[in-house]
């Protein structure tokens, strides 16, 4: 399944690529024939343009980078042929416009608003068919593997009862089929229906869906709960707040469907609740990251005598070594060593883990001046370009914190749906945290992030980072 999809990726940004090159020479060639009459003039003009070389090299890397920042390339396998209709067309409305309009084409059209608007056009036309022709045939073939139960999505069921059956049934017996591979089901509580049981294996409990997602490698997740069970499917979405880009369904009440929750894309799928999962419009994902790249090799890169001057006065102010890398929880859950200057004593820690306190004798002199101006910081830069955490995100903790802050607020987990990052919107109102109950606290101002995330939010915060590393009031 996953070298099918590496494969079909591959497919669709050749596809793009070679589209963009026919697109673009044939564009070209057309506004030679205005210039020289005649196939074979326009042709010996177009091959003797040193323009024509530069623009056909350039120009489709630049259209599969558009292509990527809107998010063309992501779950390649699930792809709606109508969808990609619509996103191809303004992908390429929105390519052509900064083809015109930023790398100009030359003074003579420019000037001329009438034959400017006619070459826009038969631009647009070439670039938009021959890129949806070949997405289209593409599309089609994955989705005729996908109906032909030739290729699938593994898929947990949650749920145990008369619900979970009846939905696997009309999963199984729809008109088309939708992809779902089950790999069986997780309950807690409440009658198995033997039904359901002799067709898939039970894998566990609610609290189990994470470490299965990840062995099983699932996914989509449907929760099929009967009635009386219904109180835990926020329970549910809790767990699986933690479980990455999966796709969660959830079966729909009769008051769902009159006030108008339900939505499907194909008139022959089951209805059932789509959760979004993703908090931000593909695009800007991709900007983010982008952002994330760019910054991190600017700022590695333009104060490196700063962070050598920072790594010099760490080696000599106490013994030990100049980074400190803490093993914390990431996206999905997943563990990484985050890296950090040392700001403390070696061995701070050999009685057990423990936050930091105001006048924490376990901090050095030169650790306290780097805690406030956030300079113990700067490596985890190195993190963000790994891909490890983004400059933007929730403070990543420790699994040891972590347990005890979720018994407390079990919406923790809903924080490793994002990459954690350097610096937060809790991070900026409380620094770092000296106590389980101050992460607690912090916590809604990360909940509220995940609600508000956006590019601008993104700012927002790094200005009022900035702010605090230059008045140096870091916590």
């Amino acid at each position: 399944m996953r070298s099918y999809e590496r494969h079909r990726l591959t497919a669709y940004v050749l596809f793009d690529w070679l589209s963009a090159l026919a697109s673009w020479t044939l564009f070209f060639l057309l506004r030679k024939m205005d210039e020289c009459p005649g196939l074979s003039a326009a042709l010996r003009s177009t091959i003797a343009d040193y323009k024509f070389w530069i623009e056909v090299t350039l120009f489709p890397l630049c259209w599969l980078f558009l292509y990527t920042l809107m998010g063309s390339y992501s779950q390649v396998l699930r792809k709606s042929r109508l969808r990609e209709l619509g996103q191809t067309l303004l992908a390429s409305f929105i390519g052509c416009i900064v083809i015109f309009f930023v790398c100009m084409l030359d003074d003579a059209v420019a000037g001329d608003t009438c034959q400017s608007l006619y070459y826009f056009v038969i631009l647009l036309s070439i670039q938009f068919c021959f890129t949806y022709i070949c997405r289209l045939i593409q599309t089609s073939h994955t989705v005729h593997r996908v109906h032909c139960r030739q290729i699938g999505f593994p898929t947990l069921l949650v749920g145990g009862g008369h619900m979970a059956y009846e939905t696997y049934l009309s999963l199984e017996n729809q008109e088309v089929y939708s992809g779902n591979l089950f790999v069986g089901f997780v309950a807690d509580g409440g009658e198995i229906d033997k039904r359901i049981d002799s067709i898939m294996p039970q894998l566990g409990t609610i609290e189990d869906i994470h470490s299965l997602v990840e062995t099983h490698k699932i996914e989509e997740v449907i929760v099929a709960l009967d009635n009386e069970q219904q109180p835990m499917v926020k329970e549910v979405l809790r767990v699986l707040g933690g479980c990455g880009d999966i796709i969660i369904k959830i079966t729909p009440n009769s008051r769902d469907i009159l006030v108008g929750n339900v939505r499907i894309d194909n008139i022959f799928h089951s209805p059932l609740l789509v959760i979004d999962n993703r908090l931000m419009p593909e695009w800007q994902y991709s900007i983010k990251r982008i952002f994330d790249i760019v910054v991190s090799l600017l700022v590695l890169i333009v104060f490196s005598p700063v962070y050598l001057i920072t790594a010099l006065i760490v080696k000599l102010g106490s013994p030990g070594p100049v980074f400190y890398a803490q093993e914390r929880i990431g996206y999905g859950g997943r563990p990484f060593k985050m890296i950090k200057f040392r700001s403390m004593y070696v061995n701070a820690e050999e009685s057990g883990p423990a936050l930091a306190k105001d006048d924490d004798p376990r901090i050095t002199p030169f650790g306290r001046f780097m805690r406030k101006t956030r300079l113990d910081e700067i490596p985890q830069f190195y993190n963000v370009l790994k891909g490890n955490m983004s400059i933007v995100g929730p403070r990543p903790e420790r699994q040891y914190y972590i347990d005890q802050i979720v018994q407390r607020a079990p919406e923790y987990m809903l924080l490793q749906r994002v990459r954690p990052g350097i610096t937060s919107w809790g991070q900026v109102k409380y620094g770092y945290a000296s106590s389980v109950e101050e992460m607690v606290e912090r916590l809604q101002y990360d909940l509220l992030y995940l609600d508000n995330m956006t590019l601008a939010t993104d700012i927002k915060i790094l200005i009022h980072t900035a702010i605090i590393i230059v008045q140096g009031r870091g916590k």
